[in-house]
């Protein structure tokens, strides 16, 4: 009897090995068409949510973007609208739950449905874990956790009804591996991928599909428009200066494109750049290891002082080596993908 129910078992095994196999090869070669679909894309005016606008706008999908500030959201849409992008643009702050409704419900009535949503708003406060307060965490979970949730809720009863949707959380290798200076984003983005997982898991059924994407360095131009904290110009200068280094980092086209691919073949997770793969991989093999390479960089890093808990922008951070030629690929990112007004 043992010996029957050990080869039943095998054999479901082998059968659902080979259902998975299946699935796979069909995802893989019939991707999603994009051409007609409605994408949404939160923090969508600028930086990598602009430029996966442009790239599923090349696709033939109609777009919509959302952010905070208006004038910033006008200056995308003209910029999709230039490119022959069916697009629309409407302020919405993630963080607030009726406005994230709102946003989904004009969105719809506007282009009639939701077909991919991507949730990619982001904040980054960047200093050392002295000066951050309880507002800074609080934030970076309003943005990266609640904002993705909000959004996935509202647009779930009609892909839901359709059996058919697409769901594309942007988390960062932040959320694989909690980096020096940054543990508020890590730990929110952390929290986004556990997320993300969970609802992948239970929303197969309804034939709505879950990517995680977990980018490593990129090109977009950000480090402007991010939080800096205590020595805030020491700050600003190795964040925009690790931005901008050709080997660590990826341009932002490079990592749409793959972002879109992965959602074209439902990919259950990305994680962009070699880099990136190999620091996840060696942080799993080795925890203790990675764990004192991160307290080294820590040290190497600068200490608390400077500005204390108060924030300053990027572009309110500049020193001799940012900007500088150090930092060229990240500035010229910044003039491309709107993350500062040219001229």
């Amino acid at each position: 009897m043992r010996e029957g129910l050990s080869d039943a078992l095998k054999l479901a095994a082998a059968g659902a090995g080979g259902y998975l196999a299946a699935r796979a090869v069909y995802r893989r070669f019939n991707g999603y068409d994009f051409r007609g679909k409605t994408v949404l894309i939160t923090g969508g005016s600028r930086g990598l949510g602009l430029v996966l606008a442009r790239g599923f706008a090349s696709e033939g999908a109609r777009v919509a973007v959302c952010a905070r500030d208006p004038r910033e959201l006008e200056r995308a849409r003209a910029d999709l609208a230039r490119r022959g992008a069916d697009a629309f643009a409407f302020p919405c702050d993630v963080s607030d739950r009726a406005q994230v409704k709102e946003l989904v419900d004009v969105v719809t009535h506007h282009f009639g449905r939701v077909d991919v949503l991507v949730n990619n708003a982001g904040v980054i406060q960047v200093g050392p874990v002295e000066e951050m307060t309880l507002e800074d965490y609080e934030q970076a979970m309003a943005v990266h956790f609640w904002g993705p949730l909000y959004a996935t809720l509202a647009v779930l009863p009609q892909m839901r009804a359709r059996r058919d949707g697409r769901v594309v959380n942007v988390s960062s290798i932040g959320g694989k591996i909690s980096v020096p200076h940054l543990v508020p984003y890590c730990a929110s983005k952390f929290a986004l991928a556990g997320l993300s997982d969970g609802l992948r898991a239970e929303l197969a059924k309804d034939g709505v599909v879950v990517t995680s994407v977990f980018p490593g360095l990129m090109r977009t131009g950000s480090p402007r428009n991010a939080s800096f904290k205590g020595q805030h110009r020491a700050e600003y200068a190795w964040f925009a200066i690790s931005d901008s280094l050709p080997v660590s980092s990826i341009g932002a086209e490079r990592a749409a494109a793959q972002i879109i691919d992965a959602c074209r073949h439902g990919r259950a997770e990305l994680v962009i750049t070699t880099q990136a793969q190999l620091a996840v991989k060696f942080r799993a093999l080795f925890p203790e290891a990675a764990a004192e390479l991160l307290a080294v960089v820590n040290r190497l890093l600068p200490g608390p002082g400077g500005i204390g808990r108060a924030r300053a922008k990027g572009r309110e951070s500049e020193s001799a080596l940012a900007p500088s030629v150090l930092t060229t690929l990240t500035e010229w990112a910044a003039q491309r993908n709107n993350e500062m007004v040219r001229g």
